[in-house]
Parts: C-alpha cells; sequence; structure tokens
C-alpha cells in the first residue's frame, strides 16, 4: 500500500505564498500521496496571533514527513527589541536540524557574474552547521551601555553529526561522478573553538578513507569561491560562516532566486528557499519561483531515499532538469533577464515534465 505523506506547508510572508502555490501545483503533478497542512508562521502570523510561530504549526511540522517553507518574515515588522522574527531558526532549533544544505550549480542560462573558463564545471554543496555557532545566543546576547556580547559555541556532539553527515553526502556525490572531496572550513588559525571543530572532522573524516579531507580558512575560502568556484565539492562549516558563504554561492548562480537548501536532522526535515520575502514586490507575480521549486525536488529526493521511494528520487532529478531547461531556453523570470511572472515560470518548468 502507498505511503501517504504528511507535509507540513508554511506558505510564508510577503512573495512566500506567490511561489509557494505554484510549486503545491508541480507537486501534485507528480501523482506521489502529498497531505498538505498549512502552518501559519512569520510577521502576518505574528499580526494576527501574536505569535510569528504559533504552537499548533509548530506540532504539525513536528509530526510531519517533510516541512515545505517559504520566505518568511518582514523587516517592517518587529519584536519590541528591534529584531527581525526569524521563526524558521527557531523550527531548526526545535526540532534539531542540524545540517544546513545548499547547493550551488552554475548551469548554461544563469547570469553568473562569472567568466568560466572553457571545460570548468561548477556544482558544489555547502553544509552550514544550523544550530549552534555564533547563533547559539541570538536574542540572548549582553548589550550594556559600553559593550555588547555574543557568544559562539560549539559542541562535540553536534559537529560530530554534521561533520558525519557532509562525509555521507561526499559518498553519495562521488558514486554520482563527483570528486569525493570534503572540505572543513573554519578560522583555527585564531579561534580555539576552530580548533577544537577541526579535531573533530579529522577524527570522523579517519571513518571514510575513500574521501578526500583538506582544511581551508574562512576568509581564504570567500576568495576561491569566486576565483576557483569549480576546485570544490563539499564543505562542511559554523552556522555564520556558513550563513555568509551561502549567500555568496548564491551570487554565483546569478542571485538567490536560484538558491535551494534544506535543513536536516536526525527525523525532521525543512526545505525553503534561501531568499527573502521581498516585500518590496509582494503582490506583483514577478518573484523567481525556482528556489522554492528546486526545493521541492529537495523535498523529494530527501523523502525518496529516507523511505526507499526510487521514483521519488528520479522524480527530484527530473524537476532539476526541467529547471536547467529552462534557464537554457531563456524561460525565466526579469531577475535572470527573462520575461515570465512567477506563474508563467512555474508553468514552463511543469510543461518540461
Amino acid at each position: 500500500m502507498s505511503k501517504t505523506f504528511n507535509i507540513a506547508v508554511f506558505h510564508g510572508d510577503g512573495i512566500g505564498p506567490e511561489i509557494m502555490a505554484p510549486t503545491l501545483d508541480l507537486l501534485r503533478a507528480f501523482g506521489h500521496d502529498f497531505a498538505f497542512h498549512d502552518c501559519p508562521a512569520g510577521a502576518t502570523s505574528y499580526l494576527d496571533c501574536g505569535s510569528d510561530l504559533p504552537r499548533t504549526s509548530l506540532d504539525t511540522a513536528r509530526s510531519a514527513d517533510a516541512i515545505l517553507l517559504s520566505a518568511l518574515g518582514d523587516p517592517a515588522v518587529r519584536y519590541p527589541d528591534g529584531t527581525e522574527m526569524t521563526p524558521q531558526i527557531d523550527i531548526r532549533i526545535a526540532l534539531d536540524l542540524y545540517a544546513g544544505i545548499r547547493p550551488v550549480r552554475v548551469v548554461p542560462g544563469m547570469k553568473t557574474p562569472l567568466n568560466i573558463p572553457e571545460g570548468r564545471v561548477i556544482d558544489f554543496v555547502l553544509v552550514r552547521e544550523s544550530t549552534e555557532g555564533l547563533f547559539h545566543t541570538q536574542g540572548k546576547g549582553t548589550v550594556t551601555e559600553d559593550y555588547a556580547e555574543e557568544t559562539l559555541r560549539l559542541t562535540r556532539r553536534t559537529t560530530t553529526k554534521v561533520c558525519d553527515y557532509t562525509f555521507r553526502l561526499a559518498q553519495d556525490r562521488k558514486a554520482a561522478g563527483h570528486m569525493g572531496r570534503v572540505t572543513s572550513v573554519d578560522k583555527a588559525n585564531v579561534f580555539r573553538a576552530f580548533a577544537f571543530w577541526r579535531d573533530i572532522f579529522d577524527e570522523v573524516a579517519k571513518e571514510y578513507p575513500d574521501l578526500t579531507a583538506d582544511h581551508a580558512y574562512v576568509d581564504a575560502m570567500a576568495l576561491w569561491f569566486v576565483l576557483k568556484p569549480w576546485d570544490w565539492d563539499v564543505m562542511v562549516t559554523e552556522n555564520m560562516f556558513g550563513d555568509i558563504l551561502s549567500d555568496l554561492g548564491a551570487g554565483l548562480m546569478g542571485g538567490l532566486g536560484m538558491a535551494p537548501s534544506a535543513d536536516i536532522g536526525d527525523d525532521h526535515a525543512v526545505f525553503q528557499p534561501c531568499h527573502g520575502s521581498a516585500p518590496d514586490i509582494a503582490g506583483q507575480g514577478i518573484a523567481n519561483p525556482f528556489a522554492m521549486i528546486l526545493s521541492a525536488g529537495m523535498m523529494m529526493d530527501w523523502l525518496g531515499r529516507r523511505h526507499d521511494a526510487p521514483q521519488m528520487i528520479e522524480d527530484a532529478r527530473r524537476v532539476q532538469s526541467a529547471v536547467d531547461a529552462c534557464l537554457a531556453a531563456g524561460e525565466t523570470t526579469g531577475d535572470l533577464g527573462g520575461t515570465l511572472d512567477t506563474r508563467g515560470a512555474a508553468a514552463a518548468v511543469i510543461a518540461r515534465l
């Protein structure tokens, strides 16, 4: 008997609902037994009921097979202390989603700012530890008249888990033809916490003798992202470093509209575009839906592997291929030089499926 996959759906704020709606249409078109459950959250929810992450929404997410999350938040809607609400981070912490997956691929048709030499291919994955690091004291840091202080925290448990996940991901990629290289990105030359991180990475690396393991400092990696992004395969780094480098990776692809992501733990996973809610263009129907669609593809791949559903894994691959084909044909939104609106770009992907 086929399984019903319960998907918690966070429609989001700003352009969030506009890119989520056609993505759900695409998922329904495959014929898998998805049951979508709406979960209020974000700035709109905060204004409606006083909570940016209602308990009922978190409970629905906790019991779901996967979580599909669109852009959340609005810079104009803030907590009394002036900070923006970030329910997506609260979900990561609550569900222990320690592995943030940020793929970076440059394919024909992308508006990359790079001049890529003939024969070079940019296709790497940045794994961001998503629950600790410099985000440890988010909302709880010390602020006085004379100084402000936040605390970076790394634990052996979580660092081991995210490094192990990264090596397993590299093994899967190597089986698919990638180089099988894992790079730890840190700042171990200055901070003792990153020397601690590096020692744990090296310990985990010993369990994967079929892979190449090495290290890079984060400032050097930011340079190499621009100068030689084709040299990398899979990287793992601390939360704040990953937050910054993932946006740089999105820039290589022409912008955040092409940047999907996943945050994965032992029992739960969230799939969402890297970009924000873009309230300046909300309601105009011009937002790029590709990052949301690609995130849904990542969700199908994860569900397929978790539940031994090879057709779902194949359908995830088809989503990526369809988006690639649209890019090559110029069937894109204005941010990528195309003429299609949100619905038109999503329809072009569905047509190619």
